[in-house]
């Protein structure tokens, strides 16, 4: 037998403990991919190259508070601006309150809008009927799959904000990046339903002409409306997104907090069952010792012992979280799991752990068993 597989069936040997420190490990290391894959998707994520030119631009105080209309045509005549188009939150219900109905409808500028947004695919024959409809809307694809709507069909909106309530044809079908799901309408049909709302915007989407642009462009136009009644905040696109996620707390700390305990929580869990392993197993030392093992080679063969099954543990693991986040994001309540993924470096970051996890557990019992004489180590009664 080669010490590959006899590592292999040691490690197997007590197969019921074997098997629930594999689940545990596994579990953890479910747990430790899950927050990786967060942390890359709120955090690490570049987004698309056209997301790196974008500003939002919103009223300093808060979103609640609207910018008047007219900050738009300022807005674009500051040098590096390609284009603005204006987003007004409408806030409305679609059939009831669950969770499966809840998503963003925003109006906007037909005509400006997709100028702004070029990285959200939509067929130039559904963005010209659009652009002629008043009553229209552009509704995301992922939206369209999970309510089973068509090009066409009507869609009735209660507003909660504003006294109307919208009726809007379906005229086009974009493809947006993962982990927003909304439906755009021409901002004037709500003016017509609320004329006040004419004069007043409740953001601004800004296009500059490069990545490099964005800081300038933002510190312009907030130092343009310092002075104003209705200052400005302009922040690029993934600043404006993650200022959303901070209102939930700390998030960078939850996450490192969390990670921290289950790697804590897997090297006591395997530390635990390999000094059981190697301790009932010390005339087994002695044994080996006499047919020629040396104390490294002792050492070796437990700690493979250790590898092996955290690292098993871990496949399970991260093979697990993958599969929950892909699941996950196919449910109605999904939206925001389509922007968490578990890449390949994920995998080998897990699998990393659970491999220095073996190592740490196993190390220490090991080299003290491989350092008991062999007369001791036959005398041994536990």
């Amino acid at each position: 037998m080669t010490l590959p597989g006899f590592t292999a069936k040691s490690a197997l040997r007590n197969r019921r403990r074997s098997l629930l420190t594999i689940l545990s490990i596994a579990f953890s290391l479910l747990l430790l991919t899950l927050m990786m894959a967060v942390w890359r998707g709120f955090y690490l994520t570049k987004g698309t190259p056209a997301g790196a030119r974008r500003l939002m631009v919103r009223n300093r105080t808060s979103l609640t508070f609207p910018l008047p209309a007219y900050y738009r045509q300022k807005i674009a005549a500051v040098p590096g601006v390609e284009a603005v188009a204006p987003g007004l939150w409408f806030g409305g219900i679609y059939k009831n309150h669950k969770p499966q109905n809840m998503f963003a409808q925003i109006g906007t500028d037909p005509n400006t809008f997709f100028r702004v947004y070029p990285d959200y695919r939509i067929p130039p024959a559904q963005l010209a009927a659009w652009r002629r409809d008043r009553a229209g809307c552009v509704v995301d694809v992922h939206l369209m799959a999970q309510h089973h709507w068509h090009l066409g069909q009507h869609l009735f909106i209660r507003g909660t904000i504003f006294p109307v309530t919208l009726e809007l044809t379906i005229d086009g079908v974009f493809h947006p990046p993962p982990g927003f799901e909304a439906i755009y309408f021409n901002q004037k049909y709500l003016q017509k339903a609320v004329p006040p709302l004419t004069s007043i915007a409740g953001m601004f989407y800004v296009l500059t002409g490069s990545s490099k642009d964005v800081s300038r462009v933002g510190r312009t136009i907030d130092a343009m409306f310092q002075n104003s009644p209705a200052p400005t905040r302009s922040e690029t696109e993934r600043a404006f997104f993650l200022g959303f996620v901070n209102m939930l707390g700390n998030i960078k700390a939850f996450i490192l907090a969390i990670s921290l305990a289950v790697v804590f929580a897997i090297l006591l869990v395997s530390a635990n069952t390999m000094a059981m392993s190697i301790r009932e197993r010390i005339r087994e030392v002695a044994v080996l010792k006499t047919l020629g093992f040396t104390q490294r080679g002792v050492v070796v063969l437990f700690v493979g012992e250790a590898v092996a099954i955290a690292l098993l543990g871990g496949i399970v693991g991260a093979g697990g979280a993958a599969g929950l986040i892909a699941m996950g994001s196919q449910s109605p309540q999904g939206a925001l799991l389509k922007a968490f993924t578990v890449t390949p470096g994920i995998v080998a970051a897990a699998l990393a752990v659970a491999v220095l996890v073996g190592l740490v557990s196993a190390a220490l019992p090991a080299w003290r068993a491989a350092q008991r004489s062999i007369v001791e180590g036959l005398r041994h009664a536990g």
